[in-house]
């Protein structure tokens, strides 16, 4: 499948926090339900805004997934869970790495299959945090590809 990545506008952050929901329902069975409610607005409104956004998107512009990159670390990456598997995320991360220079990117420790894509991308565990950067009860990896630096 041809895809796309490009620049998310301000206008299309309702729709990315519709898919980041979707994606959290479909992958983080550990989020609350009103954790998940508490944190669609943020993102919406508060998280989007802070990163350089870029989505892919198909050959009709449907967004299938969108990344966030800020000072070199990928703050979000999430899917369309209908393209789960069929390498939006590679592409997204591939192109955060190699465009945005991240090299750097917290994951939930729970979500043991972000954590397997990063490994399986050459990110190492680095330390870890017991609680989110809300104070939630969400463990963090924090992880780097590599020494940290950005990719040549």
């Amino acid at each position: 499948m041809p895809l796309a990545i490009t620049t998310a506008a301000p206008e299309e952050f309702p729709a990315l926090a519709d898919l980041w929901e979707a994606s959290v329902r479909a992958s983080h069975d550990f989020v609350s339900e009103a954790d998940i409610c508490f944190f669609k607005p943020l993102v919406r409104d508060t998280y989007l805004a802070a990163v350089s956004v870029r989505c892919a998107r198909d050959a009709t512009g449907a967004i299938l997934g969108f990344v966030g990159v800020a000072a070199g670390k990928i703050e979000m990456l999430f899917v369309a869970p209908n393209h789960f598997g069929h390498g939006i995320g590679t592409a997204l991360l591939r192109h955060a790495m190699e465009a945005l220079g991240a090299t750097q990117v917290d994951v939930n420790e729970q979500n043991e299959a972000a954590v397997g894509f990063y490994r399986h991308h050459g990110f190492t565990v680095l330390g870890r945090s017991p609680l989110d950067g809300l104070g939630k009860p969400y463990p963090l990896l924090h992880m780097a590809r590599g020494d940290g630096a950005a990719p040549s």
